[in-house]
């Protein structure tokens, strides 16, 4: 999911975003706080919700605030621009949140993983594949994700356009593309799979606190 947010950006932008990896923290932290009780103590599906609002706007503002005005700058003037705004996003996120670890709330159940028996034996002992569930969802909520990302590239308008920014932006622009708004798009898509990819690691992580 972090790579897939990295190379959405490069492809639409020619833009490598060193800082996908803080927007990713960002939206899990975001997250965590409007489900905590320290927060907002929403119900979890609509702290996610919330979340992806925040990440989609959070994508919006970075393109049109720090990228927009460098439009026609050297390409390292806009990548020391992505490092400047990585290192920013991290110290906003530990002035907002501080530094303490924090528990994720639970997603997909921890406790109870899913056993498979295999048609092997070891010793006369059946062999058993066990699988934790929540690493099992993690990867299936992946997986749709990056099937949803496809089917909306091969299909959608927005896509097309999108594809065609990243094969060639001139001539992307001279059929009539707004390659601003395929910009901006690139960055609030790249906000929604930092989010859900931190989300989806934060419940993960779990298992080293079982």
């Amino acid at each position: 999911m972090i790579a897939l947010g990295i190379v959405l950006i490069f492809k639409s932008s020619e833009v490598f975003n060193f800082a996908q990896g803080q927007m990713l923290l960002i939206g899990t932290m975001v997250t965590w706080w409007f489900a905590s009780d320290a927060g907002l103590g929403l119900p979890l599906w609509l702290a996610i919700i919330c979340a992806l609002g925040v990440s989609v706007l959070l994508g919006l503002l970075i393109e049109r605030l720090a990228l927009r005005p460098m439009t026609g700058q050297p390409l390292l003037s806009i990548i020391l621009m992505t490092l400047a705004l990585a290192q920013f996003l991290q110290g906003l996120t530990i002035l907002v949140f501080g530094t303490v670890q924090r528990s994720f709330p639970v997603i997909f159940d921890v406790t109870n993983p899913y056993q498979i028996t295999l048609p092997f034996t070891y010793n006369d002992n059946p062999m058993i594949l066990v699988l934790r569930q929540n690493l099992v969802w993690s990867f299936v909520v992946a997986m749709i994700c990056v099937t949803l990302l496809w089917l909306f590239f091969q299909y959608t308008t927005t896509g097309l356009a999108m594809r065609a920014t990243a094969e060639d932006h001139e001539t992307a622009q001279s059929v009539g593309i707004r390659i601003n708004r395929v910009f901006g798009i690139s960055w609030a898509i790249a906000g929604i799979i930092a989010a859900v990819g931190g989300i989806l690691i934060a419940t993960a992580k779990r298992i080293e606190r079982i």
